[in-house]
């Protein structure tokens, strides 16, 4: 399983969206690998808990926490190859032990945890909750948007992760987003 979990080494930036649901991450990841004529990485997370509720209705389990930590780590490796200097990732393993940590009663699997705190990201972006919550299938707390982002927060402040929180409609932070990209790619030639 530790293979699994590992981040591959890779020359691309790696930047992570990050936040509570309904935050605008997948959207972001999108127009951002558009914009940068690279890849992003799914929400594997996202992917997974659909097709168990289509077919079974059924929720996310603590069971259900590793196949996810790995479809989504597959396919972040996978992509790492060949990303075009930049790699978008909607979601990492830290915001799966995030989530792990607030539907388990601080449970989190040890593997998940040793990854979360291994895996390295050049930038975290935390998307406030300044936007209209969309009920879907899989969301469930549009009354706890306040304490989730306080806990996606304090995991990147505890865990000592570079991010910048970004707020404002779609357009704000999407410029946000490219000048802390620019900025980053300025210093990797």
């Amino acid at each position: 399983m530790e293979e699994k979990l590992k981040q591959q080494p890779s020359a691309c930036i790696k930047a992570v969206l990050f936040g509570p649901e309904s935050t605008g991450k997948s959207t972001l990841a999108a127009r951002l690998a558009k914009y940068y004529n690279t890849y992003w990485v799914k929400e594997y997370m996202r992917e997974y808990l659909q097709h168990k509720w289509d077919v079974n209705k059924e929720i996310c389990e603590p069971s259900d926490i590793l196949p996810i930590a790995e479809g989504q780590m597959h396919e972040e490796n996978r992509l790492s190859k060949i990303a075009n200097k930049v790699l978008f990732c909607d979601t990492d393993l830290l915001e799966l032990k995030v989530y792990s940590e607030a539907y388990y009663e601080g449970y989190c699997h040890p593997e998940l945890h040793k990854y979360a705190l291994n895996n390295w990201y050049d930038i975290y972006f935390l998307t406030n909750i300044d936007v209209p919550w969309t009920p879907d299938d899989l969301r469930d707390k549009p009354e706890d948007r306040e304490g989730m982002f306080k806990k996606f927060e304090s995991s990147l402040q505890q865990n000592l992760r570079p991010y910048i929180v970004l707020e404002g409609d779609e357009d704000r932070r999407f410029e946000t987003a490219v000048s802390v990209i620019n900025e980053l790619l300025k210093h990797r030639i």
